[in-house]
C-alpha cells in the first residue's frame, strides 16, 4: 500500500462521505437539483445511504482489498448514472459536478490495483 494510495482513498472517501450526509441532511444545494433533474423524493434516502456505504467502504478497502474495489465500483457506477441523470435532464451547466465525485473514486481504484 502506497501513501498515494492511502491519501486519494482517503479524500474521496471524506468527499463522497460529505455527499452522502449532505443529501442526508437534505441540503438545499444538493436536493434542489435533484428536485430539477426529477429524481424522485422516494430515492432520496437510498441514494444517501448507498453513498454512505460506498465512502465507509473505501475506508475499510484499506484493510480488505476486495471491500474497497467493490466500494470503489458501486460508487463509479452511481455516479456514472447521476451523469447520466443530468444529461438527461438537460442540466449540461452542471454534469461537472458528478464528475468531481466520480473521478477521484477512480483514481483511487486505479492506484488500490497499481499497489
Amino acid at each position: 500500500m502506497n501513501t498515494a494510495y492511502v491519501i486519494v482513498t482517503i479524500v474521496a472517501a471524506l468527499w463522497v462521505g460529505f455527499s452522502a450526509f449532505s443529501l442526508l441532511r437534505r441540503a438545499p444545494f444538493v436536493v434542489d437539483p435533484l428536485v430539477e433533474y426529477g429524481v424522485p423524493h422516494t430515492w432520496w434516502t437510498p441514494l444517501g445511504l448507498a453513498k454512505a456505504a460506498g465512502s465507509i467502504g473505501l475506508i475499510v478497502g484499506l484493510w480488505i482489498p476486495a471491500i474497497g474495489v467493490a466500494a470503489a465500483i458501486g460508487l463509479i457506477l452511481y455516479f456514472a448514472g447521476a451523469v447520466v441523470t443530468v444529461l438527461r435532464a438537460r442540466s449540461y451547466k452542471t454534469v461537472a459536478f458528478p464528475i468531481l465525485y466520480l473521478a477521484p473514486v477512480a483514481v483511487a481504484l486505479g492506484l488500490g490495483i497499481a499497489a
